[in-house]
């Protein structure tokens, strides 16, 4: 055990994050050259990568869901630092952060990360097995979530504007935190055997016995170097969104496309772990990881943000434009039709490629 701890100690896992977060306590708050732009990019492929591979060790430790649920969490904690602190900062577009990232967020796991999921897996079989239950109720309460949060704010009227009320707002904070309390307790507690890789027939697949699991000291090891690395990933990507805002604004794209730069960066290390299982045939464990993103995303940052609402000087606007609203309809619509039977093929891998495609087309020309 200490010769493994020892060892992993000169792993580039653990260098490159270490690394990573020197450089960003060194470049924080200022304005970086060509040349730091490049190294903060390069580090910032290096923790992703980094960050996945600790997310495994972590949940082969704890196990389905756990650990599908651990990288979720971890992951949304950071992105809700990461709007607030936009947010206080003010600039063009701040009153619709949080939404245009939220939403970029849904879209990107319910189409990017389940299509790319998909894509992986049916390049092993021409069929792809899942737990019908479980990524049902997960996609009943993503829906019901956004739906909520982000479709109602349009069409209310007490407030002018796509924004809340604030006896609105905060039932939506309260009902957003409510029920991803009441799915995780689901998922972790008596349904739990609805969120585990299963076989085609719909039998529970056994755990993985090539490998033992790592020892309790190893997977807090790599459960602080996940932590340290999710802020490095959200730092790094801080740290070149002004590069990144300048190209957008000189290629004359909406400034709400950022948000959408900002959470393909964010979400890489859950993308890079779900393509993972999906190779391994446990494309359970993808769809957790897609869902379980979209419903945190939803369910923690709502809230968190409703409670920061108090003191940032900006208004809050939650409520989705039309185009969006059609896309977010689409997106259930068709996931639905995925999900039910349970079994996939490439063409649903296709659809939702091409749903994630338009949406990202669509948001450089709305």
């Amino acid at each position: 055990m200490a010769t493994s701890i020892r060892s992993s100690l000169t792993s580039w896992t653990t260098i490159v994050p270490i690394v990573a977060m020197v450089v960003l306590v060194l470049a924080w708050g200022r304005g970086l050259p060509t040349l730091g732009v490049v190294v903060v990019a390069a580090l910032l492929g290096g923790v992703v990568l980094a960050a996945v591979h600790h997310a495994e060790v972590v949940a082969h430790r704890v196990g389905e869901p756990y650990g599908s649920l651990v990288l979720a969490v971890a992951v949304t904690v950071i992105e809700v630092a990461l709007i607030v602190t936009l947010m206080i900062a003010g600039g063009g577009g701040a009153e619709t952060l949080a939404r245009d990232t939220v939403f970029a967020a849904v879209m990107i796991t319910c189409n990017g990360i389940v299509g790319v999921s998909l894509l992986f897996g049916t390049m092993r079989r021409a069929v792809v097995s899942f737990n019908a239950e479980g990524s049902g109720a997960a996609l009943a309460t993503v829906t019901t979530l956004a739906t909520l949060s982000m479709v109602l704010p349009t069409f209310t009227t007490t407030t002018p504007g796509p924004q809340f009320s604030g006896p609105q707002l905060a039932f939506a904070a309260v009902t957003a935190l409510g029920l991803y309390g009441l799915f995780v307790l689901v998922q972790t507690g008596r349904h739990r055997d609805y969120f585990l890789p299963t076989t085609r027939d719909g039998a529970p697949l056994p755990d993985d016995a090539h490998a033992a699991p790592p020892s309790a000291p190893m997977a807090w090891f790599s459960m602080g170097l996940l932590l340290v690395s999710l802020v490095d990933v959200v730092g790094d990507a801080k740290l070149v969104s002004p590069t990144i805002e300048r190209a957008v604004v000189a290629a004359g794209l909406p400034v709400s496309f950022v948000g959408v730069v900002i959470a393909l960066l964010v979400l890489l290390p859950e993308t890079l772990a779900a393509i993972r299982a999906a190779q391994r045939e446990r494309l359970q464990i993808s769809l957790n990881l897609a869902f379980g993103s979209a419903m945190a995303s939803i369910g923690l940052t709502i809230p968190s943000i409703a409670l920061a609402a108090i003191w940032l000087p900006v208004p809050l606007h939650l409520g989705l434009e039309a185009l969006h609203i059609v896309l977010l309809a689409l997106t259930v619509v068709v996931t639905v039709l995925t999900v039910v039977p349970g079994r996939a093929t490439l063409l649903q891998a296709g659809v939702h490629l091409a749903l994630v495609a338009a949406y990202v087309f669509l948001s450089i020309i709305p």
